[in-house]
């Protein structure tokens, strides 16, 4: 990748933290689902004057990301969760808008396969976590196991586990497996950053509606996911225990408002723009071989001229 020179920290990258923080479940034994209007846009008051703050914050995150792929230390992975409709692949797509494809690997998560249904719940995910010097996007989870899982008892039957180890203690279970993933990641060089784009039901019903309105959007609609509907409540309860039992220092949830989609993309932006800001990263520095090296090029060159 090429390298640019660095035009310093961005109005939105100054404000990262402190504008991510406001979304940021840093007291998990506290939070309540309720405690987030999914209409809010803070101080902001238009799409118009959002547009500006994400597009410094796209410009910066491709800086950021440049910086990551030539160190070639950390990774980052970005979880989104959210219910139909809530805009996750919308805002997957403008907030990484500007970064490099070589730089950056997103994977969709749908029904399990018989494969991965020979496994632990863990494995299909892990397979696809990025390399050093990436950024990863996980559209759907391993989360999905403590939240679909969780609401269709049924899809738990055909996972084949032995029937001994389903219990009552199942969920906290898998709750710890997860911490204990996180925090093997965390320690070995991924960040990894979680996003539930919260969407109100009265707003997700109105995008339904759009979609079948629009015959460019019909490809997007699915009945199943007007059915669900009926289990909104069980889906809230499901989320809201879930980032209760595992938003974690190493390894945060995001609640972002997701009625007002050029807010959820600001704010993701600002999240992860923040993420990259903390490791301090910097251009790998040469050493005096490869300064050597890099004379002799600029001799070769020169002699061409």
């Amino acid at each position: 990748m090429a390298q640019r020179k660095s035009t310093g920290r961005s109005s939105l990258s100054k404000r990262a933290g402190r504008f991510a923080d406001r979304f940021r479940v840093s007291d998990p034994r506290r939070f309540r689902l309720t405690q987030v209007d999914p209409a809010d846009t803070w101080r902001l008051r238009s799409k118009e004057q959002a547009a500006g703050l994400l597009q410094e914050g796209v410009e910066r995150l491709t800086e950021l990301q440049e910086m990551l792929y030539a160190k070639d230390q950390w990774s980052l992975l970005l979880v989104f969760q959210a219910m139909d409709a809530a805009g996750k692949d919308s805002t997957i797509k403008h907030v990484m808008s500007g970064v490099n494809p070589q730089g950056c690997q997103v994977h969709s998560f749908k029904q399990p396969s018989s494969e991965d249904l020979d496994h632990d719940f863990l494995w299909r995910t892990t397979s696809r976590l990025p390399e050093r010097g990436r950024i990863g996007i996980f559209n759907r989870s391993y989360y999905e196991e403590v939240l679909v899982v969780r609401v269709h008892p049924e899809v738990l039957m055909r996972q084949k586990l032995p029937s001994g180890l389903i219990g009552k203690d199942l969920w906290k279970e898998r709750f710890r497996s997860i911490n204990e993933h996180e925090r093997h990641l965390a320690s070995n060089g991924t960040i990894v950053r979680k996003f539930f784009l919260h969407v109100s039901k009265q707003e997700q019903l109105k995008r339904f509606q759009e979609r079948l309105d629009r015959p460019e959007k019909h490809w997007k609609f699915a009945l199943g996911d007007v059915r669900e509907r009926a289990h909104w409540d069980q889906y809230m309860s499901a989320y809201e225990d879930a980032i209760r039992s595992t938003s974690t220092e190493h390894a945060p949830w995001y609640v972002v408002p997701a009625d007002h989609k050029w807010f959820t993309r600001l704010v993701v932006a600002a999240a992860v723009v923040d993420a990259l800001e903390d490791l301090k990263l910097e251009w790998p520095k040469v050493d005096s071989a490869k300064r050597k090296e890099l004379a002799t090029a600029r001799e070769v060159l020169a002699g061409e001229g």
